[in-house]
């Protein structure tokens, strides 16, 4: 059991995620934003319950990381899904 206390109500959200409340109520909440008041419960526990980030590609590599025919710098770019970069002596 964690010796942590979750945020209450009116207390500042510091990561951005999804929070539960004790009934189970989900909510997005941004960095910044004040923990809100259950209609029912009035002040309440909030738990974090996973972390949001922007994701701005739609599952696709980025194009950057893809060679093309004319790249001096093949080295720097993923040619394989298991390429192991050289970094110098081993022994």
């Amino acid at each position: 059991m964690s010796k942590d206390m979750n945020p209450v109500s009116g207390e500042p959200v510091e990561v951005d995620g999804v929070y539960k409340n004790e009934w189970g109520r989900e909510e997005e909440l941004k960095r910044g934003d004040l923990f809100p008041a259950d209609v029912m419960l009035g002040n309440t526990e909030w738990e974090w319950v996973e972390m949001s980030f922007d994701n701005h590609h739609e599952g696709e590599t980025d194009p950057r990381l893809v060679p093309k025919e004319k790249d001096i710098d093949k080295q720097g770019k993923i040619l394989h899904p298991r390429r192991q970069v050289d970094r110098g002596s081993k022994g």
